[in-house]
């Protein structure tokens, strides 16, 4: 109970501070955390791009040569409108058995939870026998990761270097039947945005018989994208959930349980997602060009010629009066289904919810994960916050949401599975 305590205390006093990105301005948050690091016999560092934004580097050093263990978080958020929020969103007020404030569930809680943990063990006496335990609180996820995670492991890497890693991207119950899973978020999709033109000549607005006006040369390809869906891509973590789950494919998930294969089916597949359209800039003027932004993802390890492959499939038909232009790529990374991190994660879930059990997940955006994936290829890196109080369909709209809260009782959840992995894992 006091370890439970110590982290809403923690989560809270964090809350408090608005690191709202941008600007972030985490240093006074961050200067915080290493003073309580620091005082429990952690070396720690903060090193940054800039000095307003330092990122925070905590070991705990074992006795012996061994794995490192990275717990990895970041303190930035989304803004928050405080006219939309029954609280203010910087409160962190504790009711009923909630703890509300923007970064509640994204993911300030994660950030209390670790640091509790490693204050805890450290506090007690605990050091590794083997290996090293890392606290890394970075900045800037929220806008890329810039200043945070990819300048970390780019200017840093030793200082941040492990062999396994926890962090967002997964955990929270997911109701089966009767069953009730964890998922471990094992990969998470790449990045391949794009934009459609189509062109026309410009005229009068009052004459658009005399003019070819590109505007609604767009809706064929708006509709398309928005209605058809491509062929799957299936790797190997939504192969893998669907393993654990006994289903031979995406059509038995969504009989067995369709809340699930809504999230699942973006893990098995390109998806395309229309955003912006812009045109022309005054009203009484015919459009010479006009322009679709789409947000498109892909399963990890596929690139801008999966993207390509499945956009021609969705755009079939339709011709090519449009030009393509390719505005960010980046390649989704993921982690082995299986692991000694995983063979832990499993240990204590069943230890501390019998009966429930963890099962691999993607993550159909990103996190911080994939800088370190990408930076050290051997690091195991898993999305794991531990949820039981609030289950996943009522948690995601929570995620820069209205009304962002967590329950207590699961900011201690978390903190005692962080707790027992290190034990287990520096052993």
């Amino acid at each position: 109970m006091a370890l439970e305590e110590r982290a809403v205390a923690l989560l809270q006093q964090l809350l408090r501070h608005r690191t709202v990105n941008p600007p972030g301005d985490e240093r006074a948050l961050q200067e915080e955390l290493a003073a309580e690091l620091r005082d429990a016999g952690f070396e720690v560092e903060l090193v940054g791009r800039t000095p307003e934004r330092p990122n925070l580097v905590a070991r705990l050093r074992g006795a012996a040569d061994g794995p490192v263990l990275g717990l990895l978080s970041h303190v930035d958020t989304v803004l928050a409108d405080p006219d939309e929020w029954q609280r203010d969103p910087w409160s962190g007020d504790l009711v009923d058995g909630e703890v509300w404030g923007r970064g509640a569930q994204d993911m300030k809680s994660q950030t209390a939870a670790e640091v509790a943990a490693a204050l805890d063990l450290a506090q007690s006496g605990w050091r590794p026998a083997h290996g090293d335990l890392l606290v890394i609180v970075v900045v800037d996820e929220e806008t890329g990761g810039e200043d945070g995670a990819i300048w970390l492991t780019e200017n840093h890497p030793d200082l941040v270097r492990c062999d396994f890693l926890l962090n967002e991207g997964g955990g929270t119950v997911i109701p089966h039947g009767d069953e009730r899973l964890y998922g471990v978020c094992t990969a998470e999709k790449g990045v391949f945005r794009f934009s459609l033109t189509t062109r026309g000549a410009a005229g009068h607005a009052s004459m658009p018989n005399v003019a070819d006006n590109a505007l609604p040369k767009l809706a064929p390809l708006l509709t398309a994208l928005a209605e058809r869906r491509p062929s799957l891509d299936l790797t190997e973590a939504p192969m893998a959930l669907l393993d654990a789950l006994d289903l031979e494919d995406l059509d038995a998930l969504r009989v067995a349980n369709p809340g699930l294969a809504a999230f699942a089916e973006p893990m098995s597949s390109v998806t395309f997602a229309p955003t912006i359209i812009s045109a022309g800039t005054k009203i009484n003027v015919i459009p010479s060009a006009a322009t679709l932004t789409v947000d498109c993802r892909v399963p990890p390890g596929h690139g801008r010629a999966t993207a390509e492959r499945r956009m021609a499939e969705v755009l079939d038909g339709l011709g090519n009066g449009y030009e393509v232009t390719w505005i960010e790529e980046v390649v989704g990374n993921g982690s082995p289904t299986e692991s000694p991190l995983m063979d832990a994660l499993r240990r204590w879930v069943a230890g501390e919810d019998p009966g429930a059990r963890v099962v691999p997940t993607m993550l159909p955006a990103y996190t911080d994960s994939r800088a370190f994936r990408d930076a050290f290829p051997e690091c195991v890196a898993y999305g794991f916050f531990p949820q039981r109080e609030m289950n996943l369909y009522e948690m995601w709209p929570l995620v820069h949401g209205k009304d962002e809260r967590i329950a207590a009782a699961d900011v201690g959840f978390a903190a005692r599975c962080y707790r027992a992995v290190a034990q287990e894992l520096l052993a």
